[in-house]
């Protein structure tokens, strides 16, 4: 039901006019439903009294009527995207096709809608969305619970998933939601720190600047602002169609190469993580495998969060994401023609919103856990791989899946498999003065030959530990752990001035082939400010579904800087030690059977 904000605002709310911006196209152009275009003033903000107006598609199903309604879905979409995405309308065919009644809808900033970017903030972004569910509502083709009360899911991806979580926290009408490839903590997100966590994302000390995709990001909203000026001029008054205090984060952020407090709380704000509690709408977390902004980490925590509070929530992880082309395997997700049913996670997420919002409870809700492999054959011509696809993914009742398989550093460069291996040894690297980056891992955010050159470390720049080749393959589905012990005299001494003095390193695991080649998987890495330098640290990897052949090894990085990321504010020769009494180690998360040595 609406929460007591809304409920105190509903007049206003409900006054929000749908006005017909242009024609209804007709329903032969359109067979089985037709399309309305609407023009809706919203009123957001803290106090809800900043009008924004947001362009919409309402889709009905021919079938849909007062006498026989039909449930309803809110599509969301991606940064910089709108409601005529190819995407987004897909879905939305897909959809009205299976006979719901969908509102497709332009975030506030994008496509034809008015006012500023506000990060999904739920009193901007969530706002509207709630306002969007009032129409749904008012319309008497859409299905009710009671009066006012609609069935409706929301779908969306990205910057369109996490609108979702800012509109359910205060608006308990919402029945489901499937977020695709979202945030859990937008600070993680764009400046993570991998080390000093809880047992989510949100870390204690600042992370370190994700400054290629932050910059990506940032300029691609300020395109739309000055492409959409006509829609709403004032939205390029002050910071550039951002709320102001988003310019204020940016710049900080590019300065100190860290998050401050008041760009943390900016950023948390608008992250699910900060009110998780408040989410009770089940939840179908998908999140992408290629993805370096929005890693497994953050859907993990989410669906840890939501299940310990007793909210139904599964998780997929799919083989696609932000990076390395975004394009799904062969019949994961295929939408041509508006059909969800052709594909694996169109059926997924039809079985989600029939259970919970159409309310049939024969409809499947999927298992708990499911993870692609792309190691596994199966037939991927266009008449076959919408089922076999369903081969390549593995299904599981619980989460985490893995068992802990541990590798120790030894000397200065190996990794052995058992403590009673280890000889004592140390290795010692430095970054380039001035910020200057050493290695590379991806030019964020834009694939090609032309700029997604093969990873590399500067000699003198990181240290290394190697495996033996490995006797049989080996599975890892999950977040790999590491423990190391440090010595940085620099950085002992300036660690406690503020966080840019403490020591930041970038962690990752190569997969060595026999002849030398590395493998940095889907170019994930690890970026880290450690707290307290006399102190073991600990670090999250990034998480993996990952296939080592036999006789490949392992190889653990640990680096001074990366191309894609801030770096040390000064130059700090660092030294990681080993020993049998304080050994520094790798923690796998392998299935399957074992050992591997």
């Amino acid at each position: 039901m609406r929460p007591a904000a809304v409920a105190a605002t509903a007049a206003l709310a409900l006054t929000a006019a749908a006005m017909p911006a242009g024609p209804v196209t007709a329903a032969d152009d359109t067979p089985g439903y037709s399309v309305e275009e609407l023009s809706v003033e919203v009123h957001v903000g803290p106090d809800r009294d900043q009008p924004c107006t947001v362009v919409a598609d309402l889709y009905r199903p021919d079938a849909a009527t007062a006498d026989a309604p039909a449930p309803a879905i809110l599509t969301t979409h991606g940064f910089g995207g709108s409601k005529d995405d190819g995407s987004t309308s897909a879905i939305a065919r897909g959809f009205v096709g299976e006979g719901y009644v969908v509102l497709a809808y332009s975030g506030l900033g994008f496509g034809g809608s008015g006012c500023k970017i506000h990060l999904d903030d739920p009193d901007w972004d969530g706002a509207a969305g709630t306002q969007l569910v009032d129409l749904l509502a008012d319309r008497p083709f859409v299905a009710a619970d009671a009066p006012g009360d609609p069935r409706v899911g929301m779908i969306g991806g990205s910057y369109g998933g996490q609108v979702q979580f800012a509109v359910a926290m205060q608006d308990r009408r919402v029945d489901a939601l499937v977020p695709l490839i979202t945030w859990n903590d937008l600070s993680y997100s764009l400046a993570p720190n991998n080390t000093s966590l809880g047992a989510d994302t949100t870390y204690s000390t600042p992370g370190v600047h994700k400054r290629q995709w932050t910059g990506l990001f940032f300029g691609g909203g300020i395109i739309d602002g000055v492409d959409d000026a006509y829609v709403d001029p004032d939205r390029n008054v002050g910071c550039p169609n951002f709320v102001d205090e988003a310019c204020a984060a940016m710049a900080q952020l590019s300065a100190q190469g860290y998050p401050d407090q008041s760009t943390l709380e900016l950023a948390r704000h608008a992250s699910v993580a900060s009110y998780l509690e408040q989410i009770t709408a089940p939840t179908l977390l998908i999140q992408g495998q290629k993805d370096t902004l929005f890693n497994l980490q953050e859907a993990a925590a989410t669906y840890r969060g939501l299940r310990a509070q007793g909210t139904p929530a599964r998780m997929v992880w799919q083989s696609w994401g932000h990076s390395q082309g975004g394009e799904p395997a062969p019949g994961e997700l295929d939408l041509d023609g508006g059909s969800l049913r052709k594909s694996y996670l169109g059926r997924r997420v039809l079985g989600w919103m029939d259970h919970y919002v159409r309310g049939v409870d024969t409809a499947p809700v999927g298992p708990r856990f499911a993870y692609f492999r792309d190691w596994v054959d199966y037939d991927t011509s266009p008449s076959e791989a919408g089922t076999a696809v369903a081969r390549a993914y593995a299904t599981s009742d619980r989460y985490p899946v893995h068992r802990p398989e541990r590798l120790y550093f030894s000397s200065s460069d190996a990794l052995v498999d058992s403590a009673d291996a280890v000889e004592a040894g140390s290795a010692t690297y430095a970054n380039l003065p001035g910020g200057a980056a050493s290695s590379y891992s991806e030019t964020s955010g834009v694939e090609g030959s032309q700029v997604d050159q093969p990873v590399s470390d500067a000699p003198g720049t990181f240290a290394a530990w190697t495996s033996e080749p490995l006797a049989r393959r080996l599975d890892l589905v999950g977040v790999p752990r590491l423990r190391v012990h440090l010595d940085a005299p620099t950085a002992a001494a300036t660690q406690d001035v503020d966080p840019g003095g403490r020591l930041v390193l970038f962690a990752k695991i190569y997969d060595v082939a026999p002849d030398g080649t590395e493998k940095l998987q889907h170019r994930l890495i690890s970026p880290v400010r450690v707290t307290d330098v006399s102190e073991p640290v600990d670090v999250q990897l990034p998480g993996v579904v990952q296939r080592l052949p036999a006789g490949h090894r392992i190889r653990v990085v640990l680096a001074a800087s990366d191309s894609a990321y801030a770096g040390n504010a000064a130059v700090h020769p660092v030294t990681v030690h080993t020993g049998p009494e304080r050994p520094s180690r790798l923690t796998l998360p392998v299935v399957g059977p074992g050992p591997v040595f």
